[in-house]
């Protein structure tokens, strides 16, 4: 019997997107906890990839940044076999990477019929393929080894529709479908030593939804008003909420979970009235 199931001493942990607001909390968190990162980020983040990742060796930790594109299997190809050179393989994946665009809402003063189709084509493609292109690259050492474990990330519209984020909902929604059907493809094909989660965070405030969900002088604007109206907690999340859950996602305390969304909102989804 292991003595302790959370131990990541050791792992290969690569996150996508990791240089977004969670992704940078992320790979900070698994820094501290003995596994060796591997950020991946588009090249116009390299400087401030490389100023996490000195910030992570001067700690003690072990990472290293890549640029990719997580819609481009070439490069994501390139990456892993970076990878495999200096680590050896990959324990660990976290498909942190996505995002939506303005043009792909429905904003209260327009309907259904003004949506930007392109931009929510862009949206879809973006969560939705920049899941599923990393993990075919990089789950096939998952595959070659029958172990591994991969994250990716949910969203509170992954189970219900919210107003006005049509594309963004549409693409979560494929996201948790996705995780759930390569649970049991990987297993299946794989063995036992594979597994697939998600994690669907809670409203978290921060810099890029800020003017959405705060007025200028820093009160709520109407949305956050319903928003923390149906959440128990009656606040926002902090990104580092999401962590625990997210180590053991990554770690052999969850060996026998696979096929689940973990969410972590402060009650949003399980609040009615």
């Amino acid at each position: 019997m292991k003595t302790n199931y959370f131990d990541l001493n050791g792992k290969v942990v690569v996150v996508t997107g990791a240089c977004g607001v969670l992704g940078q909390t992320i790979v900070r968190y698994f820094g501290t906890q003995g596994a060796r990162v591997v950020l991946l980020a588009r090249a116009h983040s390299a400087e401030k990839a490389e100023g996490i990742v000195a910030d992570i060796k001067k700690a003690g930790g072990e990472a290293m940044f890549l640029a990719c594109d997580v819609m481009d299997k070439a490069s994501l190809e390139a990456c892993r076999q970076a990878i495999l050179d200096n680590y050896g393989t990959i324990d660990v994946l976290l498909n942190a990477a996505g995002g939506n665009m303005p043009a792909a809402t429905v904003p209260p003063d327009k309907t259904i019929f003004d949506l930007d189709v392109d931009a929510v084509r862009k949206v879809v493609d973006l969560n939705l393929f920049g899941t599923i292109i990393p993990t075919l690259v990089f789950a096939r050492v998952m595959a070659d080894n029958k172990k591994g474990s991969i994250i990716n990330f949910c969203s509170e519209s992954s189970f219900r529709p919210l107003t006005r984020v049509a594309g963004y909902g549409a693409a979560k929604s494929a996201v948790a479908s996705w995780t759930k059907y390569l649970a049991g493809e990987m297993a299946l094909k794989f063995g036992d030593g594979i597994r697939v989660n998600g994690i669907a965070p809670g409203f978290i405030l921060s810099e890029q939804n800020r003017t959405l969900l705060t007025n200028p002088d820093g009160s709520l604007t109407p949305r956050s008003e319903k928003i923390l109206g149906h959440t128990p907690f009656g606040r926002f999340l902090e990104s580092d909420e999401l962590l625990g859950t997210l180590h053991y996602l990554a770690s052999d305390a969850s060996a026998a979970v696979t096929g689940t969304i973990s969410i972590v909102d402060g009650g949003f989804e399980s609040f009615s009235i």
